[in-house]
């Protein structure tokens, strides 16, 4: 019985001094070489948390730039779904009409049926043009090399339908090696040529950042006020909204 009592008594007085807290350490006390050593590792530890915390928003942003690039991929396949559907539904009414009058239908000229088959080889071409260039950033996670692929696209295909989106994704790998200059070329045009894409309005936040990055605050100002006039409500408006809160502070 006492034993019992002995190892209670241990276990207890144990476990209060596991619970007791450490003693804090007096940062203003001892040598001056100590309490500026002291200051060093808490200016190393800030310092590191602000490279860990950049590091998170450069994951964050590469992120965002594959969901949008998954979102176009998704948007470009419907499309090629609808595209197809209402082929198939000319190439059902064409048979029928034929069927029903084939004594007035036209003869098809072999000219007519080469411009066709060139039309659509052209645009398989296009189509997989762009495709493979945004399979080297989404897939093959090959930035350099997407690079040269989206500027052989839009030399090639100026007016293609992909032509925004194929500026805006090369002028954003661009500001992500921080080569502003040839970005911002890319990003204008997409602004000045391409009014109504779903582009335009992320275009802007990218042209205020590189004006920003590049020591022009009134520039920035400018672009994100913009955007947030042209596209309220938008993800890119809050975007610009931050950015100019930022710059205030």
């Amino acid at each position: 019985m006492k034993r019992a009592v002995l190892i209670t008594a241990m276990f207890f007085g144990a476990g209060a001094a596991v619970a007791a807290p450490a003693p804090v350490e007096d940062l203003a006390g001892g040598s001056g070489d100590d309490r500026l050593a002291r200051l060093e590792r808490i200016v190393k530890s800030r310092q590191q948390s602000e490279l860990d915390m950049q590091r998170r928003l450069d994951t964050l942003q590469q992120e965002v730039l594959d969901l949008r690039g998954l979102t176009e991929q998704q948007n470009y396949q419907i499309e090629q779904m609808q595209q197809r559907q209402r082929q198939l539904y000319d190439e059902i009414a064409n048979l029928s009409s034929k069927a029903a009058t084939p004594a007035a239908a036209t003869p098809t000229t072999p000219a007519a049926v080469a411009a066709t088959a060139n039309a659509a080889a052209s645009s398989l071409s296009e189509t997989a043009s762009y495709e493979g260039a945004v399979n080297l950033v989404l897939k093959e996670r090959k930035y350099d090399e997407a690079i040269p692929a989206f500027r052989a696209f839009i030399k090639q295909y100026p007016d293609s339908v992909y032509a925004a989106n194929a500026n805006y994704w090369l002028g954003q790998l661009l500001f992500n090696k921080s080569e502003f200059a040839e970005a911002k070329q890319a990003f204008n045009t997409v602004v000045v040529r391409f009014s109504d894409s779903n582009k335009r309005g992320d275009s802007l936040v990218k042209l205020g950042m590189i004006a920003e990055k590049t020591g022009d605050k009134a520039g920035a100002t400018q672009y994100y006020q913009q955007v947030v006039k042209d596209y309220a409500n938008s993800a890119a408006a809050r975007i610009a909204q931050q950015q100019l809160a930022a710059m205030k502070a």
